[in-house]
């Protein structure tokens, strides 16, 4: 079994610079000509995409540390971290999975379970009766229809119960290196309000998005458009004013605009506050999330 490694950094993490940046920040063109009054001129699809590729680049930048936020060892222990995932936060999965993993460290071990003492385990989670019955049901078809190892190909994954494209995505692009599309809330909600693409069904947000990006960016493109979702471009109050990629911006002003406040609505290592890893890659600048019941 191959073992699951966190996808390597482009180099040290600076978020102090990222947020420093936002100061001399200046408004989409478009934003500030519908402040003017004047209308824009429709994008070209050309020059939609040209922008895109600049904001991943400038992604690149300003998180050259953005990793799978899901503590994990080996391709099992991602898959079924992903699947725990659903409805909570990554960070609360790290705080439960350490105790899941000592009791059932392997399919076999997973596909055994007594449903009702797995279930006390993910109980954090939330939603546990149903994950704990995809839990069971995709070690044992790891166990019976795979030998025992967690397939390498999607065809096979979204065969496992619980599994669709997106958990599937995000096992091969970070446990087996093949590039993959992860489009979960955070991934949609932002690539939609960067104009990117104006669909809602995530199968067809992936294929439209894939067709923006070489195949060898997906995984760290997905890497880095959810921690900037995580940590300045939030759903209710984006921090538009903290935001160093705010002049590529089309949707610059749905947010706070004010520097000073905007800053104070950034969150983990952007914020100075823990990430979500219990055990985050060596590169990652800011701290480890405490264990369940630590604070």
């Amino acid at each position: 079994m191959k073992q699951g490694k966190p996808v390597k950094s482009a180099g040290s993490g600076k978020p102090a610079k990222a947020a420093a940046a936002a100061k001399s920040a200046k408004p989409a063109k478009a934003a500030a000509a519908a402040k003017s009054g004047k209308p824009a001129k429709p994008e070209s699809h050309l020059a939609m995409v040209r922008r895109a590729r600049r904001i991943n680049r400038e992604l690149a930048e300003i998180y050259p540390y953005a990793h799978p936020e899901l503590d994990f060892r080996n391709p099992f222990e991602l898959l079924v971290a992903t699947v725990l995932s659903a409805q909570t936060t990554d960070l609360r999965v790290n705080q439960t999975t350490p105790a899941l993993f000592a009791a059932y460290p392997t399919p076999e071990d997973m596909a055994a379970a007594v449903p009702e003492e797995l279930e006390e385990l993910i109980r954090p989670t939330g939603f546990f009766r149903a994950k704990a019955k995809s839990l069971i049901g995709l070690s044992a078809s790891i166990r019976d229809n795979f030998g025992g190892e967690v397939p390498g190909r999607l065809a096979d994954l979204v065969t496992l119960p619980g599994v669709g494209r997106k958990t599937a995505n995000v096992v091969l692009g970070n446990a087996f290196g093949v590039p993959g599309i992860t489009v979960d809330t955070h991934f949609g909600r932002l690539v939609r309000r960067w104009k990117w693409t104006e669909q809602e069904d995530p199968e067809k947000v992936e294929a439209e998005i894939a067709a923006i990006f070489p195949k060898s960016e997906w995984t760290m493109l997905s890497h880095r458009v959810v921690f900037h979702g995580r940590r300045i471009c939030h759903a209710r109050r984006p921090a538009c004013g903290a935001c160093p990629i705010a002049p590529l911006c089309p949707s610059y002003g749905e947010g706070e605009t004010d520097p000073e406040k905007a800053r104070k609505l950034l969150k983990y290592e952007m914020g100075g506050q823990p990430g979500q890893r219990l055990s985050p890659p060596p590169d990652y600048p800011g701290r480890p999330a405490p264990a369940l019941g630590a604070g």
